[in-house]
């Protein structure tokens, strides 16, 4: 695999996994208009890493205090609304949905429902639910103002990121604007809730790679580097988008999904594509 195509794939992992738009759909349907070859299931474990060390690093602190008062330890640090000692547990609680989705569906997720169609069609679909729940939801402020419920809820969208198209950003942040978070709050607690069920499957498939031989030879640089660039991508991502939905609307976002996911559906019928 040439340095520069992880480069590009490094970028497009960093972008697609935080904003609500679907990596999933953008690494399938990008690299086959650039055609490039498939670099295989060891590649996608590397951009997953990265985009893990992208949550880990920019969360740090949060996660140092939602861990500590959800084990019963008095920590107050940057964010008031994550000192509450059940936000550990909501996204304890939201995980599951995700992780029984992942292991019933994944062979249907990496085989039948991976074309140009589904896709399309979940980024149309999902942008318009999107653009719904963001103009109705209410604004609860914060996440300490999260309930059970909001957690589940959330939880058992973010297991319907499992469909090509649908990005598990999108879904799970319109979920919670559905329960009437304020939109940052709803995007923190998104990032927060992906990161379990990144590393679960990320674990999950280094193990299958481990059973194939492990990294094949010469990709270790390019492996390297789509982990570097999609780290440092989402990073940059994560404070941009954070930022922008404290005075904006996921709009933007809404129609990007609907125009891509036209020409997604118009590249499959017309000529061909990912059918």
């Amino acid at each position: 695999m040439p340095l520069y195509q992880a480069i590009i794939l490094g970028i497009i992992q960093g972008l697609t996994e935080f904003l609500p738009v679907s990596s999933t759909a953008h690494l399938a349907i990008i690299p086959k208009l650039l055609n490039f070859a498939d670099p295989g299931l060891g590649f996608d474990i590397a951009l997953h890493v990265g985009t893990l060390a992208a949550i880990f690093i920019f969360f740090f602190r949060d996660w140092i205090q939602l861990i500590a008062n959800g084990l019963g330890f008095s920590y107050r640090g940057e964010r008031p609304d994550e000192n509450s000692r059940s936000l550990l547990w909501f996204l304890v609680i939201g995980t599951i949905p995700v992780l029984i989705a992942g292991a019933l569906l994944k062979k249907y997720a990496e085989g039948p429902w991976r074309n140009f169609y589904v896709m399309g069609a979940s980024l149309i679909l999902i942008g318009i639910v999107m653009a719904i729940g963001d103009r109705y939801g209410r604004e609860k402020h914060g996440l300490d103002s999260m309930t059970w419920s909001d957690a589940l809820a959330i939880g058992v969208s973010q297991a319907l990121a499992v469909v090509p198209g649908v990005s598990r950003s999108g879904i799970t942040i319109t979920a919670a604007r559905f329960r009437h978070l304020d939109r940052e709050a709803a995007a923190r607690f998104s990032f927060l809730l992906s990161a379990p069920a990144i590393a679960a499957a990320a674990g999950k498939d280094a193990l299958d790679l481990h059973k194939e031989g492990g990294i094949p030879p010469g990709m270790k640089l390019p492996y390297l580097a789509g982990i570097l660039v999609s780290a440092i991508v989402g990073i940059l991502v994560i404070a941009f988008f954070l930022k922008f939905l404290r005075r904006n609307s996921l709009a933007v976002f809404v129609w990007y999904r609907i125009i891509f996911g036209i020409i997604v559906v118009a590249l499959a019928v017309f000529f061909r594509v990912g059918g």
